[in-house]
Formats: structure tokens, C-alpha cells, sequence
């Protein structure tokens, strides 16, 4: 590689890192005091909580990742652009390939960590935190919570018990009331908790349900399964398994008598497409990038900054990339669009690079911003004048 293309992939690398470390941190930062309950509902110790927090981590990275590599990428060549760099490699006559290749070096690098991350990485981690909270939320449940006493393990979700022996729970109550269509409340004789902390089981009580017009249902049962690893009711025994938490061999191949696949083979249909597309938008971004701020422009020329413009279109790229997976749950037909959005900006991106085309503002948006930019100056150049009289 070039002492020129060293020079780029090093200050774009560097850029991207300052961009997305603190933006990684301010969006954990928040995932993580939005769980926080974890330490002063449960008594779990701060160990297990930095855990958990560890865990988000592989959930954020591909979402932020192809944002920071824009902005990693626009203010490298703006900066270039405004110390008269560009125009200095244009004229000794340098290939633009000069240029491109250690942005999409970078980009390729970046698209496949994104890759092995949304595939093989995040999933387990999901699972792994789901279990964590499983676990802690069985901890309140057979050792936290005193008797006799109500308490809150989720919004909306309460549980009282009268005597506690273990994991074995006597005269267990359970107020559901999470679900605004309905309410549910739980009488037992008898509670435990498996020995995984991931179900509750209840034996001997009934399950009222009420709606919202008043209308009351009862159903006695001699057994019932409450998750805690999704802290949602069901009646089997079988663990769930959400879309998120599926290795991508399951999503390939799934197996058709899974009773979570079974009730919305759809959403893992999506989550399917969702992770075979994503890494896509980091190598589409990079080459859009490249396409609005890889160019020697005057300082005079009214443009959108480079760096504005290129976020505008990645994030209604992003939108649309989110809009057709979350579809394909509704129908099957919006499958070829979830890798036509970054396939295709990426196409055309690239023939306009390739074929060395300039692409121009709008003449009434630019014709709007000059007059913008020459309202600005002359209010400044008086704001100036009266200032030094």
C-alpha cells in the first residue's frame, strides 16, 4: 500500500474510532441505568450487573458501526478538501483509486466484524443476559421476596407468597396486569422454581382473566408454567426462543416442531433476512461517503456540508432497511427489497465513482443556500463593522 493510501486509512480509521467510541458509550450508558433495577430490585452484586452490561455490547455495535464509518470518512475528506489536500492529489496526477481503496478496505474489514457479529456473537449474548435476568429474577422470587408482602417485579407484574421453603413457594399470588387487553391474577396452593431459574411452576390454583368491559373468565389448573427468562405465561414446558436469541443455523434450517418457530415463523423469516443484510450498509455507506466528500470542491461552491448530507441519506437508507424487514412479516414479496437497499445505493454509488461523474445539488436547493450564505455573510460583515466602531 501507498504512503498516500497509509495516510488515509490511518486518519479515516482513527476518526471512525472517535466517532463511534463515544457514541457507543452514551447509548450503553443509557441501556445499562434502564436495567440498573437488576442490582437494587433483585440483590444481585455488581459483578453480575457489569456482566449483563458487558452483554449488550454485541446488540449495539452493528447499529452504530455504520454510522460512525461515515462520519469517520466525511470529516477525513473535508478536512482534506479544506487544506487544499484533494486538490493537490488531483494535480500530481494520482489515480482516484488512490483514494478509494483504503476507504473500502476499511469498509470490507468493518461490514464483515458487523457480519460475525449480528450472526455469531450477538445471538448467544442475548441468551446469555435473558438467562442472567432469568436467574436473578428466580433469586427474588425464592430467597428476596419476604413473605406475606407484595412486590414488583416488573411494571405491571406482582407477586405475593405466604410461606417460602427454597425454591418451593406456599400460597403463591401473581397480578399480571402488563398486557392493556387484559388482566391476569394467579392464585396457587404451591410455586417452584426449576433448578435453570428460567420457569416458575404452579400447581393446584386457578388463573382469572379480566377485560377491560369486566368481563371474567376462570380456568383451574393443576399445573402452570410461567417463564422467567421472557417473564411472559405460557403453558408448556418448552423453553421459548425469540428470533433474536436463534443461531443463524437455526434461522437457515429451522426446526418445524419448535413451538416458538411454530407460533410466528414470520418474525424468524425476518430476523433471517435482517442478519444476512446488515452488514451491507456499512460498505453501501462508505461508498455514498465517498461519493459526496471525495471530490475537490471550491470553498465558494453552495453545497450541503459533506458531512450532513451523507448522514441524511444513510439514515433514510437505515429507515427503509428497517421498514422492508420489519414487512417481510406480513408478506414475503418485501424479501428481495431488504437487500435492495443497500445493494442498490451501493451499485450506484459505485458506477458514479467509476465513471468519475460530479454529483450536483438541485439548482433550487442550491440557489436557496447560496442566498443563505450570502444573508449570513452580510449580517456578519455589519455585526463586524459595528463592533470595531
Amino acid at each position: 500500500m501507498k504512503l498516500l493510501e497509509n495516510y488515509i486509512l490511518r486518519r479515516t480509521t482513527q476518526m471512525f474510532l472517535v466517532a463511534l467510541l463515544p457514541v457507543l458509550a452514551i447509548i450503553w450508558t443509557i441501556q445499562v441505568l434502564q436495567r440498573i433495577n437488576l442490582v437494587t430490585d433483585t440483590g444481585q452484586s455488581m459483578g453480575s450487573f457489569m456482566a449483563l452490561a458487558t452483554m449488550i455490547l454485541p446488540t449495539l455495535i452493528p447499529v452504530v458501526l455504520p454510522f460512525a464509518l461515515v462520519i469517520g470518512i466525511t470529516q477525513i475528506f473535508t478536512t482534506m478538501n479544506n487544506d487544499s489536500e484533494l486538490a493537490i492529489i488531483d494535480a500530481a496526477g494520482s489515480p482516484r483509486s488512490v483514494m478509494y481503496r483504503p476507504v473500502l478496505i476499511l469498509a470490507a474489514v468493518l461490514s464483515a466484524l458487523s457480519f460475525t457479529i449480528t450472526n455469531f456473537i450477538e445471538p448467544p449474548a442475548r441468551s446469555s443476559a435473558r438467562q442472567m435476568v432469568a436467574a436473578a429474577y428466580a433469586d427474588l422470587l425464592s430467597s428476596v421476596i419476604e413473605e406475606k408482602t407484595f412486590r414488583t417485579i416488573q411494571d405491571g407484574l406482582y407477586v405475593q407468597i405466604a410461606q417460602r421453603q427454597g425454591r418451593i413457594l406456599k400460597g403463591l399470588f401473581v397480578a399480571d396486569r402488563r398486557d392493556p387487553n387484559f388482566d391476569l391474577i394467579y392464585y396457587a396452593k404451591e410455586g417452584m422454581i426449576d433448578e435453570s431459574g428460567t420457569s416458575l411452576t404452579m400447581r393446584d390454583g386457578e388463573v382469572q382473566q379480566k377485560t377491560p368491559d369486566g368481563k371474567v373468565s376462570i380456568v383451574k389448573f393443576l399445573s402452570y408454567a410461567f417463564d422467567l427468562s421472557t417473564m411472559s405465561e405460557k403453558q408448556d414446558s418448552e423453553p421459548s426462543l425469540s428470533p433474536g436469541d436463534a443461531s443463524l443455523g437455526f434461522l437457515l434450517s429451522p426446526d418445524e416442531n419448535n413451538a416458538s418457530y411454530k407460533r410466528s415463523p414470520e418474525n424468524f423469516r425476518s430476523e433471517l433476512h435482517k442478519r444476512l443484510s446488515d452488514w451491507m450498509f456499512a460498505f453501501s455507506f462508505a461508498l455514498i461517503s465517498l461519493v459526496i466528500a471525495a471530490d475537490a470542491r471550491s470553498h465558494r461552491e453552495a453545497r450541503m456540508h459533506p458531512m450532513v448530507a451523507a448522514l441524511v441519506t444513510a439514515f433514510i437508507l437505515r429507515w427503509l432497511g428497517f421498514y422492508v424487514t420489519n414487512q417481510i412479516k406480513q408478506s414475503a414479496a418485501f424479501i428481495p427489497l431488504v437487500y435492495a437497499v443497500p445493494g442498490l445505493s451501493g451499485a450506484a454509488a459505485a458506477f458514479i465513482l467509476l465513471t468519475g461523474r460530479k454529483p450536483k445539488m438541485p439548482k433550487v436547493i442550491a440557489d436557496a443556500m447560496g442566498r443563505l450564505r450570502r444573508l449570513f455573510s452580510s449580517r456578519m460583515a455589519k455585526s463586524s463593522g459595528s463592533g470595531n466602531a
